[in-house]
Parts: structure tokens; sequence; C-alpha cells
């Protein structure tokens, strides 16, 4: 009798020891503290009598960013509209996701907070009414542009102003990427800065600078200064050279046909040269870099899609390139003229719904993509314009 409750006793240790580790480990997980959107999307029976693509109906959205726009028709109804989103695990959102809006009213403001309670983030919806305008250029003059400061950091970003007033972040940097290796640096250490004292007005300063111990150990040495006309994902930035190069999402939707681009330029080059191995190159001089790319944003399915830091100037997509032959070292405002050359004839049914994004891009090293280049480099850049085929009336 004894031996049995000694064995039955025994037995309930057991189970006690296993089960309570198990328990603990339970009850001390903690809640998330992420409140973000990561997408937002929206369902509809005939999603081209909004949008151009059914591609558009879905916004990805990034760390960084705080407005999520979706692209629409001039025509389009946005006064009941359900927007979807989805969101970081256990978070919630005001208003209720899924619930119907009237964006014709305005922008609406969306509220996330996060499962521990904690923290909050908001961010703004807007429906970009695209009214499409018989235009021959479009001017790039850089005075439109604010801090931002997110995560943690200070640094510049550009915008675009649309016809009703409001904002696009059409322009994307390297900055925020630049805030991981150094999130305590003032704005005007940062890669691409605004300052005074351009061709006309306000400019764009390109500097290739350090990533310091962090981008040396994952052999990213370098950030060149960079700015271009689309999207940059600053959770890739860091990472593997492959998933770096994906960060830069190249283009926006383009419905006029390029002919030229003109702009202002200075440069000077660094020092010195070194490769993503932070090896010096006493032989090469560093060069910047000013192209445009138009190319088609969807694939034979028709599956949209974009060009990255791999593929921008190589990808099957691309229909049409104008670039800088080389950046000349000059203190003075040097003017620059580069004819878009077509690979491939334009379709006026694509042009005109959006099928085609155009690449503008600038940077102060010409391998930065690689991270090679002369810490020091700087490239300004100011007044630059496309000039697009005019059409008729």
């Amino acid at each position: 009798m004894r031996h049995n409750h000694l064995k039955s006793a025994l037995i309930a240790v057991a189970v006690a020891a296993v089960s309570l580790p198990l328990s603990s480990c339970f009850k001390d997980e903690p809640l998330n503290a992420e409140a973000d959107i990561e997408k937002a999307y929206i369902h509809l029976e005939n999603p081209k009598e909004m949008f151009f693509n059914e591609s558009d109906t879905l916004v990805e959205v990034f760390s960084a960013e705080n407005q999520i726009v979706f692209n629409v028709r001039e025509s389009a109804d946005i006064s009941a509209v359900p927007l979807h989103l989805k969101l970081t695990e256990g978070a919630t959102v005001t208003p209720e996701n899924g619930s119907v809006q009237d964006f014709s009213a305005g922008d609406v403001v969306y509220t996330v907070t996060s499962q521990d309670k904690q923290w909050k983030r908001h961010y703004t919806v807007h429906f970009n009414r695209v009214k499409r305008t018989i235009t021959s250029e479009v001017l790039f003059d850089f005075e439109h542009y604010e801090l931002t400061s997110f995560p943690k950091s200070n640094y510049y970003q550009w915008y675009n102003v649309n016809a009703d007033g409001t904002k696009s972040y059409d322009w994307a940097s390297g900055n925020a990427g630049f805030a991981i290796s150094w999130k305590d640096a003032p704005p005007e250490d940062y890669p691409t800065v605004a300052v005074t004292g351009g061709k006309q007005g306000a400019c764009v300063k390109l500097t290739t600078r350090s990533t310091g111990p962090l981008g040396k150990m994952v052999r990213m040495p370098i950030a060149a200064g960079n700015l271009f006309l689309g999207r940059f994902d600053a959770s890739k930035a860091m990472k593997s050279l492959s998933e770096a190069l994906q960060a830069t999402m190249f283009g926006i939707p383009f419905d006029h046909k390029p002919i030229r681009m003109t702009g202002y330029y200075k440069y000077n080059p660094g020092e010195m040269y070194i490769d993503k191995n932070y090896k010096e190159q006493p032989s090469k001089t560093d060069a910047g870099d000013i192209y445009a790319v138009l190319y088609r944003n969807h694939d034979a399915r028709g599956n949209a899609l974009v060009l990255y830091g791999d593929n921008v100037l190589t990808s099957s997509q691309i229909v049409a390139i104008a670039r800088i032959p080389k950046t000349e070292t000059t203190g003075e405002w040097t003017f620059f003229d580069l004819p878009f050359v077509y690979t491939e004839e334009i379709d006026p049914t694509l042009l005109e719904n959006r099928g085609y994004s155009l690449i503008v891009c600038f940077s102060s090293s010409i391998d930065g993509a690689s991270f090679s280049g002369a810490i020091g480099s700087e490239l300004f850049v100011d007044q630059v314009t496309i000039y697009t085929e005019k059409e008729e009336l």
C-alpha cells in the first residue's frame, strides 16, 4: 500500500514539474506592442468602374508610412467605400475595419491601437481622383519638402501637390534605411537633404555617407544619397544584399509619353572610392547618376509589378531610358538635356489606363546600389523637367 502511495506521489510531482513551466510560459507571453496597418484593400464587383487596374484596389503599407493613397478615376463614386485593413496581430482600429466611409467628403483618419493597448498610430487614407490633363511638360522644382519623424529620426522627404491641393508622396529616398544605422543623426547629416541656393529656390543635395559599424558588418559600408519617384521599404534596407536591392521600389504610374528630361546639376566626387567589402580602390573615381525610365507596370498575365534596385535599368519591361552619359566635376550649375531612347512602341490604350510607370532617379554614387562609392561625393539637382509628346485638344 505504501509503495502505491509513493508511486502516485512521484507521478503527481512529475506532472506538476512538467506542467508548471508550460503554464508559466503561456501566462508570461507578452501582448503585441505593434499598431500598424500592413495592407489596405477594397472589394468591388466591378473594380474598373473606380480604378484603372484591378491591382490598384490593394495598397501595401510600409512601416514608416502613415498615409495610404488610392488612385481612382476622376468619375469614381467614393461616397460609400468599404475599406478593409490588415493589421498587426491583436491590433484594433477606429473607424471599424471594413466599415463604409464617405471619402468624397475628405480624408479619413484611422487610429490603430496595439494589442497591449499601450501604443497608437494614426493613418490618413486619401482617394486621389486622377485627372488626365493635356500637358507637354512636368516640372520638378523640389520646393515641396518637410521633415518626418518616424520611427525615431528626423529626415527630409519630398512631395508633389495634387490639383486639389493635397500632397502626394511620390518621391522616396534611402533616408529611412540610413536611420537604422544613425537614428540620432540630425537631418542635415542624412544622405538626402533639402538646401537653399538651388538654381532657383531650394534644391536637393545628395551625399554619399558612411553607414558605420553596422553597415560595414553587413557589407553595406556606404549609403549613396538618392531621390527617386517610387517607394522605399526600410524593413529590407539593412538585411542581405539581395533584400536591400528590393527595398527600392521604382516608379509611379504615368499617362503621357515622355520624350526628353532636362535639368541642372553640380557634382563633386569624394576622395577615396571603396567597394562593398570596404576595400579602397585608388584607381577609381566616383560619379553621380541621373536617369529616367519608362516601363510597363503589369506583366503578360496582368499582374502588377515594380522595378527594383537589381533590374531598374535592365528589366525586359522597360520601353525607354534617358540617362546622363557622365556627371562632370563642377561647382557651377550645369544644364543637362537627355532624350528618351525607345526600344518599343507605346500602346495608347495602355498609356491612357496608367499601364506605364515613370522613374526619375538621382544618386551621388553611380554604384551606390551595390554599396560602392566614395564617402563625401556630392550631387546637387534642381529644376528637372520631363517633356512629353504633345496631344491634340
